[in-house]
């Protein structure tokens, strides 16, 4: 082994890792391979767990003992390396060049989620150098943001003879809140093919798009149908406290005087903790069928899962008492956590920054709470693989 890479600070970390353009979904060996140099240390041990394509990696690094794979003790640490994309002209500075202004850190991914991930990826660092009790785990996934495709394929791939600390942290924008629960995402994609033709002799053509507005007419249908149908878990996601139903683009024709031959939608729906998307997705589908009333096609493009932890959770419980928090915190959009749960890990959200930065503009982490969040992380760590020596 080379000589072990020197400790940088916090801050230099997450200016290291916003220097890489780790938009989704753009390759992310280069940053990959910069954080398996980085923790390229004594009793650190690193895994690749390479994309089904082979062109991604998500990484997973231990430090302490073995786990245990009947009480899976210990912890894991869980955040993406990917981005979304920095395109908006009201940025006031280099986006992928960490800035400082008096009170935050300025760059695309500094609250979603560098910053959790270099406080992560310190925390593991310093405990290498300890002797832990217990096994401290952390997982790096990519495509998050473009359908939590890393995780999905990890939970799908990671052998079963490697079992990880089932108690997790996945370290998503809280406002340092812990969030116990969360919605899942669901997206469909409709394609419904006509016959192009001069308008001025549509006898000749087939029109794509009017069949393709009565599917939006119906689907808007079955959005009204699932605001007043009642949710497990309702009561807490107070501002909808029912499946989000979003029909969010759609794409047909050429020009005005051309009968279109092909009309695309595009529709999300968000479930509550406790629900199946496979039947809201049928009923999509047979609600677009009827409309159609003909050829189409209707995909399932993106899935991930809602999150549900109960709230007795040992590390939930502990995590709340640092925090000083009595009330549960809910989130409305889905993460890396919702494929984890399905894979046995027992997860929960925590982190610096809030999700109201997040994919705009001068996007922001508070300088006072990534100085606060490595000091919780710490304690968090201390208490589920510690005491150390």
């Amino acid at each position: 082994m080379a000589d072990e890479p020197a400790f940088l600070a916090d801050r230099d970390l997450l200016a290291r890792l916003v220097a890489f353009d780790t938009a989704a979904p753009k390759d992310t060996r280069e940053i990959a391979q910069f954080l398996c140099e980085y923790l390229d240390r004594p009793g650190i041990r690193c895994e690749r767990n390479p994309s089904p394509q082979g062109d991604q990696d998500n990484l997973v690094f231990t430090t302490g003992p073995e786990v245990d794979p009947a009480s899976r003790a210990g912890l894991t640490l869980c955040g993406h390396v990917d981005v979304v994309p920095a395109d908006e002209p009201e940025w006031l500075s280099d986006p992928f060049v960490l800035t400082e202004t008096e009170d935050a850190l300025v760059g695309r991914g500094a609250a979603d989620m560098k910053g959790f991930v270099a406080l992560a990826v310190n925390a593991l660092a310093e405990a290498g150098r300890r002797r832990l009790r217990r096994p401290l785990a952390l997982v790096l996934t990519y495509d998050e943001e473009v359908g939590t495709l890393g995780a999905r394929s990890f939970i799908a791939t990671w052998p079963a003879d490697q079992p990880l600390p089932r108690r997790t942290v996945v370290g998503e924008p809280t406002s340092m809140a812990a969030v116990r629960l969360h919605k899942g995402f669901t997206g469909l994609h409709i394609v419904v093919p006509g016959r192009c033709a001069h308008s001025g002799y549509p006898h000749l053509g087939k029109n794509a798009i009017e069949p393709a507005a009565r599917a939006v007419t119906a689907l808007a249908d079955l959005r009204r149908e699932l605001e007043r149908e009642p949710c497990p878990n309702a009561e807490f996601f107070p501002s909808v406290p029912h499946v989000a139903f979003n029909i969010g683009r759609i794409r047909g024709g050429v020009a005005e005087n051309v009968v279109p031959d092909r009309c695309e939608i595009d529709v999300a729906f968000r479930p509550l903790p406790g629900m199946d998307s496979a039947p809201i997705a049928e009923r999509a589908r047979a609600a677009v069928a009827m409309a159609v009333g003909g050829e189409h096609v209707f995909e399932v493009v993106h899935e991930a899962p809602p999150m549900f932890l109960d709230a007795d959770s040992d590390l939930y419980v502990d995590l709340c008492r640092i925090l000083g928090q009595t009330e549960t915190v809910s989130a409305s959009y889905a993460t890396d956590a919702g494929w984890l749960q399905q894979g046995g890990f027992d997860c929960l959200l925590w982190g610096p920054g809030t999700i109201e930065v997040a994919h705009r503009p001068n996007e922001s982490m508070p300088k006072e709470e990534f100085r606060r969040a490595r000091e919780i992380l710490g304690r968090v760590v201390e208490n589920f693989c510690g005491p150390t020596g």
